[in-house]
């Protein structure tokens, strides 16, 4: 079975399964906007894809973007400039109609999606299996001799000149970027942007968040489950969802549960 037949599946189980429920946007109130975000290494056409092709099924607006921690990428902005480019695809997603805003973001996605929630006005935000926190002590050992080395850098006047310094996934471990010192320690600095204790902390209130934590995510990212979802702000739409899923499988496992959510919230419900 072709992946591209596996999509179509996909969608048409996620269509069939909305049969008495998925209205035209139009129809609850007006159409809705989401910006969907990959993880670490990925792209819009990796582990994503499928989420995107069922919101777009369902009359969402839908912005599938890279972003600047894709594998092509290799974070060549620093993260105010990743900001703003999920702020221009909001404003475009407005032009194009959408009255109702929502963020979604996988793994480091995940995480960036609730750094966004204390930057940006929307509706709703999608964390799947959030992860990568450069606070957490796993990062903080693995990539302090390339914190000290840009630290360095920058001090000599050469924060602009790209270098080789590294990154650190659960899955593959260490391994080289070629990245501007200044851009990776806007990354990847402890106390930065990227700390999920900081981003949690500065949630804005208003807006309900959707935390996906699949049953079969990586030990680390279960052991902070049940902290993570203690740390979201109290909101009455906010959820925890928990789908049997690997951490590379949650968005698509997710995506019904997304749909639902995303039209209560929408809705007012």
């Amino acid at each position: 079975m072709t992946a591209s037949f596996r999509r179509f599946i996909l969608a048409l189980g996620i269509s069939l399964s909305f049969a008495g429920l998925a209205l035209p946007a139009a129809a609850q109130g007006g159409p809705i906007g989401i910006v969907v975000m990959h993880g670490k290494g990925g792209s819009p056409t990796k582990h994503v894809a499928d989420l995107a092709a069922a919101l777009k099924d369902q009359g969402l607006l839908v912005a599938n973007l890279e972003m600047p921690w894709s594998g092509r990428r290799e974070y060549d902005v620093p993260v105010s400039q990743a900001v703003a480019e999920v702020e221009l695809a909001l404003t475009t997603l407005r032009e194009q109609g959408a009255q109702k805003l929502f963020v979604a973001g996988h793994s480091q996605g995940g995480l960036f999606t609730l750094y966004l929630g204390g930057q940006l006005k929307v509706d709703g935000l999608i964390a799947m299996a959030p992860g990568g926190s450069a606070g957490s002590k796993v990062y903080r050992e693995k990539l302090a001799d390339a914190m000290t080395e840009a630290r360095r850098l920058v001090a000599q006047g050469k924060g602009h000149e790209k270098t080789r310094l590294m990154d650190y996934e659960s899955a593959r471990g260490s391994y080289p970027i070629v990245v501007a010192p200044a851009t990776y320690l806007s990354w990847f600095d402890p106390a930065g942007a990227m700390n999920q204790s900081t981003a949690l902390s500065k949630l804005n209130p208003a807006i309900p968040v959707l935390l996906i934590v699949p049953t079969r995510d990586y030990p680390g990212l279960l052991r902070l489950k049940q902290e993570t979802a203690d740390a979201l702000p109290r909101h009455p739409q906010t959820r925890l969802y928990e789908p049997d899923a690997t951490h590379l499988e949650a968005p698509t496992a997710s995506a019904p549960e997304i749909i639902r959510w995303i039209r209560a919230v929408a809705g007012g419900r």
